[in-house]
């Protein structure tokens, strides 16, 4: 049984892979096997029959291979092969007279059915009406018309049209179903396609725009560097006569400041890879708002608990705006995307790094794969992590929940 079905999925691949020498095979075995037809019903039917030619004469063999030998083009060219198969199958019943019909019956019913499945969607309605027309047309011939009275009752040889009308009938409903199905699948095929790229150009937009919110926020930073710089420098300038060793302090802190900014400077044009509009912003949070983020999520039934480990350390404003947004974007995701009752917020200075930790206690739930708004802020937390040499995680707790962990590293010279 196995061998069978695997030799039926071989078979299967070979006839997509090559349908055109599936096709001739096709066509090669449909004519050899309507000639063994003929000659089989040639030896049932009486001799002095006059209603069909007897003997392999060249009109009979000739329309007997115009009926099969087309089948090599069925997919390639389904109306066209249909037409002459159909046309043949007539001239063949009505002037040939040749007997021959399980083998010929097929070809046309595989012609009828080609056309229904592969046929052009403006040509394929017009070229079934017209074949199955012409074949119903000459079975009341032969059913009425051409065969003699002792052939059968009246209503033997209605039941016996109405018979042939379902049968041809049969490979039109197949094809036209299996085409409603693989037209289905390309508008499916289609759309999964427009919905991946959609979805990737919706987490492009906010990396894109989290990037110019933290253009936002360096701009902030450096423009406070520069500012004192300058103030600095002014007050140096006015007392570097009369008392030096003031001026030598402000220049002292002129120093640190520059070099800060350039830390700061060289981290936005490293992480930034597009240009941001750059306008005036409030005061960016930090660490020190967490009490009033907290109490606003409270308002929203999510109980949250702070823990705050190790001894504070003054942190960069960069660092310490991204490390308030993590907590935030984390919150917010917990609040969003899940129906944890309690979130519990972890801040850990460490010698070398700060770890910041979102633990929720409800149900698990899928990171960015989903494509979501919450797959859009983990991207954005990990950009903010990925700013200072650190890293973000973030996926569902063995013991239930939630975890978002980001580490961010105290070196200035993380990039």
């Amino acid at each position: 049984m196995g061998a069978a079905v695997d030799f039926a999925k071989q078979t299967q691949v070979l006839v997509r892979r090559f349908p055109l020498a599936a096709d001739t095979a096709l066509a090669v075995i449909a004519a050899i096997a309507a000639l063994v037809s003929l000659a089989a019903t040639y030896a049932e039917i009486p001799a002095h029959d006059p209603m069909f030619s007897h003997g392999f004469t060249v009109p009979v063999v000739a329309f007997l291979l115009i009926l099969t030998v087309p089948l090599a083009a069925r997919r390639r060219y389904p109306c066209s092969v249909a037409a002459v198969g159909v046309a043949g199958f007539v001239v063949a019943r009505i002037v040939v007279h040749i007997p021959e019909a399980n083998v010929s019956s097929l070809a046309v019913w595989l012609m009828i059915y080609s056309v229904a499945v592969h046929g052009q969607r403006r040509y394929r309605t017009a070229v079934l009406s017209v074949c199955y027309g012409a074949i119903v047309a000459e079975a009341v011939r032969e059913l009425f018309f051409a065969t003699p009275i002792t052939g059968g009752p009246p209503l033997a040889r209605s039941f016996s049209l109405l018979y042939n009308m379902v049968i041809l009938a049969l490979p039109w409903l197949l094809g036209a179903a299996i085409w409603s199905l693989r037209d289905r699948q390309r508008i499916l095929a289609d759309q999964t396609v427009e919905l991946q790229t959609e979805r990737e150009e919706n987490a492009r937009q906010a990396v894109f725009a989290e990037r110019v919110r933290i253009a936002r926020e360096l701009h902030d930073v450096v423009a406070h560097h520069v500012s004192a710089i300058g103030v600095q420098a002014a007050g140096a300038r006015r007392v570097i006569e009369r008392q030096p060793a003031r001026a030598a302090e402000a220049l002292t802190s002129i120093e640190a400041s520059s070099r800060h900014a350039v830390v700061e400077l060289h981290r936005l044009l490293g992480f930034l890879r597009h240009t941001g509009e750059i306008d005036g912003l409030a005061p960016q949070p930090g660490l020190e708002q967490l009490g009033k983020l907290i109490a606003e999520e409270g308002q929203a039934e999510l109980t949250v608990n702070l823990t705050i480990e190790g001894e504070a350390k003054v942190l960069s404003p960069t660092l310490d705006v991204s490390a308030y947004r993590v907590i935030q974007e984390a919150l917010t995701n917990t609040r969003k995307h899940s129906k944890a009752a309690c979130a519990t917020v972890r801040i850990q200075y460490g010698t070398s790094e700060l770890d910041v930790e979102v633990l929720d206690d409800g149900p698990g739930r899928e990171t960015e794969r989903s494509g979501g708004t919450a797959g859009h802020g983990l991207i954005a937390m990990r950009e903010r992590a990925a700013l200072y040499g650190g890293h973000l995680s973030a996926g569902p707790r063995p013991e239930g929940g939630f975890a978002v962990h980001a580490s961010f590293p105290f070196s200035t010279d993380a990039a």
